[in-house]
């Protein structure tokens, strides 16, 4: 059975960092893209980060790009991305994916508040 489950979120003020982590399992992680993407309320779903399976190729969000890294560690099974610099416009359920736009199976998702 297929499962991503993350893990991670909270609260931070302004200017905080947080690592959120997937951990995934019904799949071999080493074949397959993934990514994050962030859902506030009352606003579209965006795709924050991904990461392909092949390549080392990395992309990002212009809203987060020097501030957000997403990594993976394929021998645990695990997807992580760190979030420094959180501004309260970060604020919002993020979810970890597969593949990256469209995406196809995804967790339920951490809760990230960024506010003072």
């Amino acid at each position: 059975q297929v499962e991503l489950v993350e893990s991670g979120g909270g609260l931070v003020q302004p200017g905080g960092s947080l690592r959120l982590s997937c951990e995934v399992s019904g799949f071999t992680l080493d074949y397959y893209t993934m990514g994050w993407f962030r859902q506030a309320p009352g606003l579209e779903r965006e795709g924050v980060a991904c990461t392909y399976s092949t390549g080392g190729k990395i992309e990002y969000a212009d809203s987060v790009k020097g501030r957000f890294t997403i990594s993976r560690d394929n021998a645990k099974n695990m997807v992580y991305l760190q979030m420094n610099s959180l501004k309260p416009e970060d604020t919002a359920v993020y979810y970890c994916a597969t593949p990256c736009g469209p995406y196809d199976i995804w967790g339920q998702g951490t809760q990230v508040t960024v506010s003072s």
